[in-house]
């Protein structure tokens, strides 16, 4: 089946040129179905996988029906992230300026007052967070009169960040017939509410039932302790070798300590997180497209929406804390059908999420192994591991192995103080001989195969001895000798006591 081309699908020449600088000749599928929606004035409620072309599916649009000689607000974009509202600005300037649009980018975290200004100049694309842009609303500093177009990107991260409440407001502050768009790689119950409130007329465009992520993605996982962590991010890395990385974080806390450790270890690394200035993310991300340094550290929230072009390898550091975050953190890499990897590192107990990742996004998840340089599937691995005694198994999982040598040394070194242990309890257990009336024991050491005087049996009618099958006589005890009264006593009332009882010399016994 032959692919459609963009003037098939009703775009301009010159947007074409301008596409074909870039190396863009095709439209991806997404964008084969949506633009000659959108150039209809159809409502559309767009799913489709992160890195497939969702951007230029509403900006080519959107640019085209652009008047460039009316001095207002014609089309709006609402992104969840300062990071993606900034990246789709530079994206409709590069395909618009030569058009004489103006774009005009209103996040939170910039001043205002600037922004005011810049508001006096007409600019006829918007781009904006939703807190920002609603806040110039309520001023009246932005006019929603002229806005006839209204585009939600990344509509489900929009709602988990700002809630639906700020969306809906904007939405209604517009014109009852302009043209909502929203484009999600996940379509959640907050979404097709607003749709199906807001929508009129509306076309649906799908993905593959099951299918989040792009098929051009490889998705794999290696186990280590979680100490060692940082060794098997620097191995992965160094092995894969891509010209940059991006390293995902749970907790912002992390983030420092990670950077420096890859610094210290000459892998050159920078990062953004969510607490920091817009002028300070904007810096580091410059840096890292123009490759200052080679791994870029980063929260979900500060990487939300990103596109790095050329962007090899993404590494979970720590596992996504649900299946939606990890399809927009697979998607950073592999965009519009580029080969890209997702690795996660994960410990042995959190296995089961990648797992779990696996069932719920109908991907291939696989464990891999990390052995003198190469990489091998767990299967693989574990024939030589069993074979030799020495595989890639204990070596790839340098954090398992490494713990349980340190483990088995803190073992022998316990193990070797246990005989002076044992010696100790064997000492602590070995008890005098036990006087009774008329018998000294012998004076030598009392060993363990000699019976002692508390193990005879004295025969309660005469001098003649009887030995109890448990017991033994003591040798140097005298045989014919009569016992005492107190003995005899000693004797009836010990049957059935506890040892330590038994054992109990008596006081006033001839002693």
């Amino acid at each position: 089946m032959n692919k459609a081309s963009f003037a098939a699908i009703g775009i301009q020449e010159d947007l074409i040129a301008r596409l074909s600088e870039f190396g863009i000749n095709e439209p991806s599928p997404v964008q084969e179905q949506s633009i000659p929606l959108l150039l209809e004035g159809r409502d559309v409620l767009a799913a489709s996988q992160t890195g497939t072309g969702k951007t230029l599916a509403y900006l080519l649009p959107l640019l085209q029906n652009i008047n460039p000689e009316q001095r207002a607000v014609q089309k709006m974009v609402l992104a969840p992230t300062q990071e993606l509202a900034m990246q789709i600005v530079r994206e409709a300037e590069r395909y618009g300026a030569h058009r004489g649009i103006r774009v005009l980018g209103l996040i939170g975290g910039a001043a205002m007052k600037r922004q005011i200004d810049k508001l006096r100049d007409h600019p006829q694309l918007v781009v904006g967070t939703p807190g920002r842009i609603r806040e110039l609303i309520g001023m009246r500093k932005l006019k929603m009169h002229d806005v006839s177009t209204i585009v939600i990107d990344e509509a489900d991260q929009m709602f988990q960040l700002s809630g639906a409440g700020e969306v809906t407001k904007i939405v209604s502050s517009a014109q009852r017939t302009r043209q909502l768009v929203m484009l999600s790689a996940t379509i959640g119950p907050e979404i097709k509410a607003l749709a199906f409130k807001e929508m009129k007329d509306m076309a649906e465009i799908g993905i593959d039932p099951g299918v989040m992520t792009t098929q051009s993605l490889e998705h794999h996982y290696v186990v280590a302790e979680e100490r060692n962590k940082i060794d098997m991010l620097r191995r992965v890395i160094r092995h894969y070798n891509p010209d940059r990385a991006l390293v995902f974080v749970n907790t912002n806390d992390d983030i420092s300590d990670i950077v420096g450790k890859l610094n210290h270890l000459g892998l050159t690394a920078a990062s953004i997180s969510g607490d920091a200035d817009k002028v300070t993310r904007s810096n580091v991300l410059a840096g890292f497209r123009g490759g200052k340094f080679r791994v870029l550290v980063a929260s979900d929230v500060a990487a939300r929406g990103l596109d790095i072009e050329n962007l090899a390898l993404v590494v979970s550091f720590d596992p996504a804390f649900d299946s939606e975050h990890y399809v927009h953190r697979a998607g950073r890499t592999g965009r519009m059908g580029r080969k890209g990897l997702s690795v996660s590192i994960v410990t042995e107990q959190q296995t089961f999420i990648m797992r779990k990742f696996a069932k719920e996004l109908n991907i291939s998840l696989q464990e891999r192994e990390m052995f003198a340089g190469k990489v091998f599937a767990a299967d693989e691995a574990r024939g030589p591991a069993r074979s030799e005694g020495n595989g890639p198994r204990r070596e790839g999982t340098a954090t398992r192995s490494e713990g349980t040598s340190a483990h088995r040394e803190g073992s022998a070194g316990r193990s070797e103080g246990t005989p002076a242990r044992r010696e100790g309890i064997t000492a602590r257990s070995a008890k005098p001989p036990v006087r009774t009336a008329g018998v000294e024991p012998d004076a030598g050491t009392v060993k363990r195969d000699e019976p002692t005087t508390q193990e005879k049996t004295i025969a309660p009618t005469g001098g003649e001895l009887r030995r109890d099958p448990q017991r033994s006589v003591n040798p140097a005890a005298p045989t014919g000798k009569r016992s005492s009264n107190a003995e005899r006593e000693r004797e009836r009332k010990n049957k059935g006591a506890p040892k330590w009882l038994k054992n109990k010399t008596p006081r006033g016994d001839g002693q």
